[in-house]
């Protein structure tokens, strides 16, 4: 049964996949500041976080996320190929995938489309833009979306 049916409440579980501490910092500080009851778990490459939705090696008692947030250009597996493994696993690619880039290339977008991520978002530079876009995008998957249960 869905948490939210058995508490009312549901605890809204995300992955990020982001290298760069500064925005990893700036989410989770957005995360703490809102009213929607969420538990972030960060990892800064694509092969970790392929190993955490996968529950290997060290990630052997990882939660599956709700919904995952994913940098594009990330260390090790850049995050085009992290959304093709995860849209090609039949047990991972009903998590929704959300791109959060710097990048507008429209090759970058199309590429991701391409591969069926749920949406792409550009990070606003600006620190109050930032905070509203994670802020209206959490909002949305939370409280408008009905996510598909574990």
């Amino acid at each position: 049964m869905n948490e939210k049916l058995r508490t009312g409440i549901r605890t809204l579980k995300i992955l990020l996949v982001e290298d760069n501490p500064a925005d990893v910092r700036l989410t989770e500080e957005v995360l703490n500041d809102i009213n929607i009851p969420n538990e972030m778990t960060t990892v800064s490459n694509g092969e970790d976080a392929l190993a955490y939705l996968r529950r290997e090696s060290n990630y052997a008692d990882a939660v599956r996320p709700d919904i995952i947030l994913l940098d594009l250009n990330l260390p090790k597996k850049d995050g085009r190929e992290v959304l093709a493994e995860i849209k090609r696993d039949p047990d991972l690619r009903s998590i929704p995938v959300i791109v959060l880039t710097t990048s507008r290339a429209e090759q970058d977008v199309r590429t991701a489309y391409d591969l069926h991520v749920n949406c792409y978002i550009v990070k606003p530079l600006d620190l109050d833009q930032f905070f509203a876009v994670v802020k209206a995008t959490v909002d949305f998957w939370f409280n408008i979306v009905c996510l598909p249960p574990e």
